[in-house]
């Protein structure tokens, strides 16, 4: 990999560029990347006859936008490129005190519709996929082993609030709305446990996290981490490149720079000093979108290549260990 400056000439923003990277990732089922990928809003999920009435965002974050359509890209190439006997996913929308929770949900993963004041078909979205005991207990055996508390979690215990009005289990939407477009409706072939993030939201209390799970990469699963690089509901002309204000346009691309850099070390600093840029709060009012980076960085491990495989504005996605 070149420079940051050189390598931001060339970061895959369209179709045919980010498809090229994908092709290139080796397949290496044995040592699996660890990602950082946009998962995006219930926008990804809008009925497609009334995304047009929600402005430019939609053009970028909407069902026909480009990260839709990088998910349904990214989904299969991930499945082609390692085979993963199992998924254990991060999601900016759990977060934990104290101790990591685990999702072990049983032959059914339920959604929790974890979004509020939409029109009905966004309640009515289906994502049918299945849990795995075993991978759960692994990965609180690996906590545990780390010095953290941690607990799986059942159908019988609630984790959220629902939009449908009553507290439950369940995926929550950043991971069963984007996991609709990368592995479609029905997807039972491989387990899905979700776990949840450090509600301090503090970098590198998150990188740690990322960093007790990485030995289930040499173990087949396949490890992501989702969230947004641009997340501020104060401002929603932050969510499209075209109106966002300049600082967090920068922010964005000091992020792009920080994640390029070729030298592990100066790369760390740089990904943890991002929560300094004076454009960091304008993009993240609260840094709950922004730290699963953290997670995948360091699940991802040090000393490591990471390669952009797409950089859409504000939902980019990154594979760390090539």
């Amino acid at each position: 990999m070149s420079s940051a400056n050189d390598s931001n000439a060339t970061l895959p923003k369209s179709r045919a560029e980010w498809k090229k990277a994908l092709e290139e990732l080796p397949p290496t089922p044995e040592r699996i990347p660890a990602f950082f990928f946009g998962h995006g809003s219930p926008m990804l999920a809008f009925p497609e006859n009334g995304a047009s009435r929600m402005g430019d965002a939609m053009k970028t974050m909407g069902p026909k936008g480009a990260l839709a359509t990088f998910l349904k890209d990214f989904g299969p190439a991930l499945l082609s490129k390692y085979k993963p006997r199992g998924i254990v996913v991060f999601s900016a929308h759990w977060e934990t005190f104290g101790e990591r929770l685990v999702t072990d949900y049983g032959d059914e993963n339920p959604l929790l519709m974890d979004y509020y004041g939409f029109q009905p078909a966004l309640y009515q979205l289906k994502f049918k996929s299945r849990g795995d005991s075993a991978l759960s207990k692994r990965v609180v055996e690996l906590y545990k082993d780390a010095g953290y508390l941690a607990r799986t979690t059942s159908k019988l215990e609630a984790r959220g609030e629902d939009g449908r009005g009553f507290s439950g289990p369940g995926l929550d939407h950043g991971v069963f709305v984007p996991f609709r477009l990368m592995f479609g409706e029905e997807f039972t072939d491989i387990p899905i446990v979700e776990v949840s993030i450090d509600g301090s939201l503090d970098p590198e209390k998150n990188w740690a996290l990322g960093e007790v799970v990485a030995p289930l990469r040499r173990e087949g699963i396949l490890v992501l981490s989702g969230g947004l690089m641009v997340h501020n509901l104060r401002d929603m002309s932050s969510f499209s490149e075209a109106h966002a204000n300049s600082l967090v346009k920068e922010f964005n691309q000091a992020i792009l720079d920080a994640v390029t850099l070729t030298d592990p070390a100066a790369r760390k600093q740089a990904m943890l000093d991002l929560v300094k840029h004076r454009g960091f709060r304008a993009a993240h009012p609260r840094a709950d979108h922004f730290v699963p980076l953290y997670i995948a960085a360091g699940a991802g491990g040090s000393d490591v290549d990471v390669k952009v495989l797409s950089a859409i504005y504000g939902a980019p996605t990154f594979a760390f260990d090539l």
